[in-house]
Formats: C-alpha cells, structure tokens, sequence
C-alpha cells in the first residue's frame, strides 16, 4: 500500500488514516499538526530556550535547517521555490524547517507580486 499524499510504500501495520485517506505516519502528523511560521507564543518559547542553552547563530539546527540558512545567507533573498529546488526538500519539508528557523528569528518570510521570498532576519 502506498501513502495517498506523498507516494512511500507502506507496511499494512504503518497506515494510519485520516479523513477517509491512507497516510504514512509524517503525512499524517503534518495534516494533523501544520507548522505555524507565525506564532508569537512559538517564537517567545524558542528564544528563551536557545538563551537558557546558550544558543546563538546556527547553533543547535539540524542539517537541513542550516543548509537553509546558509543559501539565504548566501543569496541575500530567496524565493520559496528556488529553496526547494536547490535543496530538493518538498513544499512541506520546506514548511516544518523553515517554521523553526523564524521561530529562532533567523530568518523571515515575505510575499513580494505573489513571489514567498525568505531573507536574513
């Protein structure tokens, strides 16, 4: 069986259903749980807890989310779709990570003539 939403082979014992489809655990938790970019709770949460941590910079992202960080640095000013392209991630990996990296104010979205661009914060 296969995941209705993002195509993985599934186990029959892996499925998990959510409104009448077929779904792979991560589908499912994404629907369930969308990331919230704009969330002022999330934000205050997240700073405080980088404090606590001594966290600064790039400091305790994963792999992706660095990398995400460094083309934004690197380009100044990025479209949503040039991000996903050249990091291969899909629109919702896209969504989950950069979610954190404006959580952590790193960086910051912005719609431009129906363009998302993502720029340092």
């Amino acid at each position: 069986m296969k995941c209705e939403r993002c195509g993985l082979e599934l186990a029959e014992n892996e499925v998990n259903t959510y409104q009448g489809k077929s779904l792979c655990e991560d589908c499912c938790f994404d629907l369930m749980n969308p990331p919230k970019t704009c969330d002022p709770t999330a934000v205050s949460s997240t700073l405080m807890v980088r404090k606590q941590l001594g966290q600064t910079g790039t400091d305790g992202l994963s792999g992706v989310q660095k990398k995400i960080y460094d083309l934004v640095v690197q380009k100044g000013r990025i479209s949503r779709e040039e991000t996903m392209k050249a990091l291969g991630l899909s629109p919702e990996a896209l969504e989950r990570e950069f979610a954190v990296l404006r959580h952590c104010e790193l960086l910051r979205g912005f719609k431009e003539n129906g363009v998302i661009y993502f720029t340092k914060y």
